[in-house]
């Protein structure tokens, strides 16, 4: 029998868990500063809920669960794991539309299922973080999204990223004025959506094997190939959109629409950051305005990505509700701050502040109310929870990576203090007992 996790899974050691905490920390911090509130949803759906909102590749990669008892043997699934957190917001704002506020603005940090081909910083079970907010067709929506997602990866630490941004009816008019016929406008997208991963011979072949014919796939990626350009200023870029989607109406306002975002994310933290990207097409069936996602240099894929979804809460309320989102991959996230060396030293200081030597078995009790004492002082304080020789107790701690082990022998106890060793530097200290808390926590603030 095997001992390891499912494919595409993992477990979670301690350490993982700090450096998750950590992450989920800031973001959550960030979108709480943008005023957004937190939102948690089951982790299985009823199956239609989720089955045609995500487009042909999608339906393929939810996590069907069969139907259970007497009705096993058909096959039929009538539930299935959550896919993404937009969906499921979509059902919740249906749901409860009279109790939630005009412009509803939410963070959702949860465990989403896929059945993908696990790779590398690709996961069957993985976190989002999402954003979205619900009622507003205001760009000024679009703009504070970037802004957000912008402040937490540099919350992170990160410094080398973009965010890429276009408009799905932008897209469509390209597609439209290049001779890509309509019916074939979603096999496209989903062939453009792969060009930064496969290149323009990739994207012509994979067209090919879509039904799409050769002089409509030669026209589609000159259009794209003309018009992009990561060292183009983004007017010169619009200006070209423009040029290409004269003869359409939805593109010309679209590449507006474009135009507005980007100015009014030069008022925000993001300013600099974005970045017009004519081929993004985000492979979701379900976007209908801007779109966005982050590029990091020499990064395969993206770290999130997002955008309008004005039809899709309509789905489940039998109207069109405006609503914008952004998702960040948190695994993601944490595989290239863990790769890139961007977690502070104390994430990985251990669980605890400081061990308790126990110096025998008559200093048990004074050893316990000696943690209490530093405990009650804000300190993460573990006890050992044997007595022995005192080397091999150090050495615990340090194999744990534990900074301090305080500890009272008798001479100590007849004086009053406690001995506290830093096993960072080596260096033993006597202090007085009362004035232990503040001596290891001002040491602590010591790199």
């Amino acid at each position: 029998m095997t001992t390891k996790p499912p494919s595409g899974t993992r477990d979670f050691l301690p350490d993982d868990i700090r450096r998750r905490e950590y992450v989920i920390g800031i973001i959550r911090d960030v979108f709480e500063r943008y005023g957004f509130e937190p939102l948690e949803t089951p982790a299985f759906e009823n199956i239609e809920t989720l089955l045609g909102k995500y487009g042909e590749e999608g339906n393929k990669l939810i996590f069907k669960i069969l139907r259970r008892g007497e009705h096993e043997r058909s096959g039929e699934a009538d539930l299935a794991l959550r896919y993404d957190l937009t969906v499921p917001l979509a059902r919740v704002v249906a749901q409860y539309q009279n109790e939630l506020p005009k412009f509803f603005k939410r963070y959702q940090i949860q465990p989403v299922w896929r059945a993908d081909r696990p790779a590398r910083g690709r996961f069957r079970e993985f976190y989002q973080c999402d954003i979205d907010a619900i009622g507003s067709r205001s760009v000024v929506v679009d703009a504070e999204l970037l802004a957000s997602v912008s402040d937490a990866l540099v919350r992170l630490g990160f410094r080398d990223f973009v965010l890429r941004l276009n408009h799905r009816r932008a897209l469509t008019a390209l597609l439209q004025c290049a001779g890509v016929p309509a019916d074939r406008h979603a096999d496209a997208l989903i062939a453009i959506d792969k060009l930064d991963k496969i290149g323009v011979a990739g994207v012509e072949r994979e067209l090919a094997a879509r039904g799409i014919d050769a002089a409509a796939s030669k026209s589609c990626l000159e259009c794209f190939s003309g018009i992009a350009g990561d060292e183009a200023a983004a007017d010169a870029l619009l200006q070209r959109m423009r040029q290409f989607v004269a003869s359409d109406d939805g593109g010309r306002s679209a590449v507006d629409e474009l135009a507005d975002i980007v100015k009014l994310v030069e008022a925000t933290p993001a300013a600099g950051r974005v970045r017009i990207d004519p081929s993004l097409a985000r492979g979701l069936s379900y976007y209908t305005g801007a779109i966005m996602e982050i590029a990091v240099p020499d990064l395969a894929g993206s770290l999130g990505g997002g955008g309008r979804y004005d039809n899709l809460i309509g789905m489940f309320l039998g109207r069109e509700v405006p609503a914008t989102g952004f998702s960040l991959g948190l695994e993601r996230l944490i595989v290239v701050m863990t790769e890139r060396g961007m977690f502070p030293p104390a994430i990985g200081r251990g669980a605890a502040d400081v061990m308790v030597a126990v110096w025998s078995d008559d200093a048990r009790p004074d050893a316990l109310t000696l943690a209490s004492e530093l405990r009650r002082a804000n300190l993460r304080v573990d006890v050992y929870p044997e007595t022995g020789r005192l080397g091999r107790q150090f050495q615990y701690a340090a194999s744990r990576n534990l900074p301090f082990v305080a500890l009272v022998g008798e001479d100590e106890r007849a004086r009053g203090e406690v001995a506290v060793k830093d096993l960072r530097s080596g260096e033993q200290t006597s202090v007085a007992r009362a004035e232990a808390a503040v001596f290891i926590a001002a040491r602590l603030a010591t790199p």
